[in-house]
């Protein structure tokens, strides 16, 4: 029986070395691999170009990485809600490749699916389209994108078994579901790991072909960037 099990989280971030090119699943802090991040934190590896929607928050994800200065260039989507991500971007410490987001999306797809490159409308006649093939279709412009090239993807979970298959839950499914199998090498840590067979083949959302390492993570803090509450009402007389 294939067994993709690794034991720890160190096992499972063997080989990624200074200079890769790695793909981090998650939207926002949700559904993010926090367990691996915070392993290559914990390691001296640098010059890292991450792919991944935006960048966490300043203090958890991979604005943690970034406090480090083991990231050297961003191709993301979306700036949020980190202030040292804004700091390095905008004093050039840090090389950031702004992408629409349905465009990182599916550049994650195709790089999954095996597809080198697609056209799209999106970004035509901005910065986004220089220095790219420009084509006309059905009397719209539409510009080439090429598929990332990455070295790992790094995906996160809700539950998967030692084959690797996986199911996510809620909006943690994100950007998770196109990078699993979207790199050379696709990590996947999950919160609950169990035995071959387990699992409802009807509920698996990536199957276990696309992830060569998988491992139980713990400890996860799932924290919410911005936690929003309807204020009490007030009890009329």
């Amino acid at each position: 029986m294939i067994t993709k099990k690794v034991n720890n989280v160190k096992e499972a971030i063997e080989g990624i070395e200074s200079g890769m090119t790695i793909m981090f699943g998650g939207f926002g802090l949700c559904g993010i691999p926090e367990n691996t991040i915070a392993a290559l934190v914990n390691t001296s590896i640098s010059d890292l170009t991450c792919i991944s929607n935006n960048a966490g928050v300043d203090d958890f994800g991979l604005g943690l990485l970034l406090q480090k200065k083991q990231i050297k260039k961003m191709i993301s989507s979306y700036v949020g809600e980190n202030a040292e991500f804004e700091r390095q971007m905008l004093s050039g410490e840090l090389d950031v490749e702004l992408t629409p987001q349905g465009t990182l999306a599916e550049r994650c797809r195709a790089a999954q699916a095996g597809i080198p490159a697609f056209f799209t409308p999106a970004g035509y006649g901005t910065e986004v389209a220089e220095g790219k093939e420009v084509r006309e279709f059905n009397g719209k412009m539409h510009i080439m994108e090429e598929a990332f090239k990455a070295d790992f993807a790094i995906v996160k979970a809700w539950k998967g078994d030692e084959a690797g298959n996986l199911i996510f839950k809620g909006t943690a499914r994100n950007f998770n579901a196109c990078m699993a199998g979207a790199g050379k090498i696709t990590i996947a840590e999950v919160e609950e790991l169990v035995p071959v067979g387990t699992l409802d083949p009807n509920q698996i959302h990536i199957p276990g072909i696309m992830v060569q390492r998988i491992f139980q993570g713990e400890k996860f803090e799932k924290r919410i960037e911005q936690r929003t509450v309807r204020q009490k009402e007030q009890l009329s007389n």
